[in-house]
């Protein structure tokens, strides 16, 4: 039994792809490397190709006796998803719809789908729970909805299970500093304030102050790629016992404001971050943040580390790596 992780050399990805190999199961690594890194993978094996290549994707599942699949590959900017349409839609449904076509004649029928809480767009309630009305707001976003989409059609009409977690805020870096969120290709929160806190960019811009919010900064809720690799694993035993596709909310039920991030790594870093209040966004929301009661119950998850852990850990990573895995 050997588990196929697509895109398992970035950042999710590569913290999924550890989590599985310390469990003890067998994992092959299914990557382009046009935004991975080799590295990230510290041994995993890897076969270099993309996800479109139905031929390479038969034989990998061949080679390896593949028998369940978690799908990350996938391009995940929102801004250059609506300057580029086209390339969203090629890689991440079409390039989807080949890969999964691929595994059902290949006889996989178990796969855990990377998607986003960006398929609610702008929730009228939080906490976001699963049924709440699905809305993206942005070309990446309808991307994850049409691959959930699919792999519903597909699970109707030829038995392939699935789960689609939808991650809120993903944040953090290995607690040993061994791999990490590379900053050079992420617009995420975290990184982006450990860039500006070691003078790696201009001041930190904070979208927004005059929010209905304790501090009037955004809310958000940021989990732990740790917590988040964990959900994967969690995925695939909940398929292991035959039982039917979901989507699952992935997050931490708690918010967290932008000023909380900030004054967080000041207290952990010892620096002070550089950031200036700039005007509201369109189409940001005040607060998003999940219910993941339906996780909890289904999968037996939930989120295990703190505002904190996902600090202090990005800064141990960042700090020491300031040039990602290029040194």
């Amino acid at each position: 039994m050997t588990t196929l992780v697509t895109g398992g050399a970035g950042y999710i990805g590569s913290h999924t792809v550890r989590q599985l190999v310390n469990a003890g199961r067998d994992v092959v690594v299914f990557d382009s490397l046009e935004l991975g890194h080799r590295e990230a993978l510290l041994g995993a094996e890897l076969v270099v190709g993309n996800i479109a290549n139905q031929d390479l994707i038969a034989s990998v599942c061949k080679k390896y006796g593949i028998t369940e699949v978690i799908h990350f590959a996938a391009y995940k900017s929102v801004g250059e998803s609506m300057s580029n349409p086209g390339r969203y839609f090629s890689n991440n449904v079409t390039g989807s719809m080949l890969l999964v076509e691929a595994l059902t004649h290949a006889g996989v029928d178990k796969i855990v789908f990377s998607s986003s809480a960006s398929v609610y767009g702008t929730p009228a309630e939080v906490p976001v729970r699963e049924d709440a009305p699905l809305h993206p707001e942005s070309v990446y976003a309808e991307t994850k909805y049409m691959t959930e989409r699919m792999l519903h059609w597909f699970s109707e009409t030829h038995g392939m299970r699935s789960v689609s977690l939808r991650y809120f805020n993903a944040a953090g870096d290995s607690f040993d500093s061994l791999i990490g969120e590379d900053w050079s290709v992420t617009t995420n929160l975290v990184p982006v304030v450990m860039k500006a806190t070691l003078g790696k960019r201009d001041a930190l811009e904070v979208f927004g102050n005059d929010y209905p919010t304790r501090d009037g900064t955004g809310i958000r809720d940021y989990i732990h790629v740790v917590d988040l690799a964990d959900a994967h694993v969690k995925a695939l035993d909940y398929l292991a016992e035959g039982k039917p596709t979901i989507a699952c909310n992935v997050g931490t039920g708690t918010g967290t404001t932008v000023l909380e991030v900030i004054q967080a790594t000041e207290r952990i870093s010892g620096r002070k971050v550089p950031y200036v209040m700039s005007p509201r966004r369109a189409g940001d929301p005040v607060e998003v943040y999940a219910d993941p009661a339906f996780a909890a119950q289904t999968l037996g998850w939930k989120a295990q580390f703190s505002l904190d852990d996902i600090i202090s850990t990005a800064w141990q990573w960042h700090s020491t790596h300031i040039d990602g895995y290029t040194k």
